[in-house]
């Protein structure tokens, strides 16, 4: 496992790679894509359209939990050694300060709080396009004994 004191990353993965990955399921319908890999940090987008706005017109926050999440669980992924361990989702919270407005993307970057043997803890920031915060997420990941389970639509059960 990782520590916190080495490289945040375990392997090499690419952007093009997780995105691959995320065809054929909520990411996709929802219009997530990862844009970029830092050294310490994962970052994405996610448009605010008719998939993921509320009847008033602005960004559900349903669909930040989601991309928050999606952020999060992307960012273990990469932290752990996938032939040994796969990571799920346990526990999020959100708080949405402001609206996200239609017709813009909002931005998203997930950094550790904590990478431990057994949980990850994962800050999530989500921005407008003039940079402000427009929602605040905190994710708890476990890692689980088995291998990594991310795989492309069609080697997905079915």
């Amino acid at each position: 496992m990782l520590k916190t004191d080495e490289a945040l990353w375990f392997g090499t993965t690419d952007i093009n790679e997780l995105n691959e990955k995320a065809s054929g399921c909520l990411n996709e319908n929802l219009g997530i894509e990862m844009t970029e890999i830092t050294p310490t940090a994962l970052r994405g987008r996610m448009p605010v359209d008719e998939r993921t706005v509320q009847p008033a017109g602005v960004l559900h926050g349903g669909a930040s939990v989601a991309f928050a999440e999606t952020l999060a669980s992307w960012a273990a992924y990469m932290a752990v050694d996938r032939s040994r361990f796969h990571v799920v989702g346990q526990e999020i919270n959100a708080n949405h300060l402001r609206p996200g407005i239609k017709g813009q993307y909002v931005y998203g970057e997930a950094t550790p709080a904590i990478i431990g043997r057994r949980s990850h803890v994962w800050m999530i920031n989500i921005r407008n396009e003039e940079g402000k915060l427009v929602c605040v997420s905190r994710c708890t990941m476990a890692v689980i004994d088995v291998p990594g389970q991310y795989t492309t639509k069609e080697n997905r059960p079915t």
